[in-house]
């Protein structure tokens, strides 16, 4: 797949768009010799490309990846932590929580595309993901609690939501890592690809999803987002907000005028 476009966020996250593939970004995770540790400097370039991202009308879905051969992310960089003293911690733990709250809050559908490990701050940036899409060499767990630490990242909230309160406890509280095939029975990912076809299946569904209302969408992830925990009545108000939202818009009138004159939409993104 040709990359028609590069914008790098500091030395390593890249924003990457591609020939043939409209209205996708890929968000990369590439700093390979550390496995994608997530250190201070890469924190803060993931959420400066989220702020990117989120402004730029034209991304219908962004895909989380990594250059790496054999991790999607192995969360935090240990190394650097351990040269931190509490007040230095005390700082840069913003930073650290911008870098996932950028991905969890962007207003497009996003995929996450693993393989290899994706641990701690690794699974979490994944979980931050609408959809994750992994192969069989995935290994994806939240092991927090074997360093004296709890999941930091969304961890604790977002995996009960994926796979329920007790299931979640016993993967946190055991800090077990689960492989790829397990991970899809549990539903800790959504797809289970072909090795090494994780990226380019992720990639794949990303442009089937842009092919549709970019308002719609947008609209459609924050009725799923605002809704999910409250109960029917008030989860179905969130629903008429988000539907009232886009029901006037150009992208509704240009949908249905589409569908009766038989031919593909062509949206306004308003």
């Amino acid at each position: 797949m040709t990359v028609t476009s590069e914008q790098r966020f500091g030395e390593f996250v890249a924003v990457r768009v591609h020939e043939g593939l409209e209205h996708v970004a890929e968000l990369v995770l590439d700093r390979p010799k550390a496995m994608n540790a997530v250190s201070t400097d890469m924190a803060r370039s993931i959420g400066a490309a989220c702020d990117a991202l989120a402004a730029d009308r034209d991304v219908r879905v962004t895909v989380l990846t990594s250059s790496h051969e054999r991790a999607f992310c192995v969360g935090a960089d240990l190394k650097e932590r351990n040269s931190l003293t509490d007040a230095e911690l005390v700082r840069q733990r913003p930073t650290a929580r911008a870098a996932y709250t950028g991905v969890l809050e962007l207003p497009m559908p996003t995929i996450a595309a693993v393989h290899g490990f994706a641990l701690g701050g690794g699974f979490e940036l994944a979980l931050s993901c609408d959809l994750i899409v992994a192969d069989p060499t995935a290994v994806v767990g939240l092991p927090e609690v074997s360093v004296g630490v709890i999941p930091g990242g969304g961890g604790t909230q977002l995996l009960p939501r994926r796979v329920g309160a007790a299931r979640a406890a016993e993967l946190i509280f055991s800090a077990r890592r689960v492989p790829g095939a397990e991970a899809r029975e549990l539903g800790l990912v959504d797809e289970l690809v072909a090795e090494g076809e994780d990226r380019a299946e992720a990639l794949a569904l990303a442009g089937r999803i842009a092919a549709n209302s970019p308002v719609g969408l947008r609209a459609a992830k924050r009725a799923l987002r605002l809704g999910h925990g409250l109960d029917l009545r008030a989860g179905l108000e969130v629903e008429d907000s988000a539907w009232r939202s886009v029901a006037f818009s150009g992208d509704r009138a240009e949908g249905v005028a589409a569908f009766n004159e038989k031919r593909k939409p062509n949206w306004p993104g308003e």
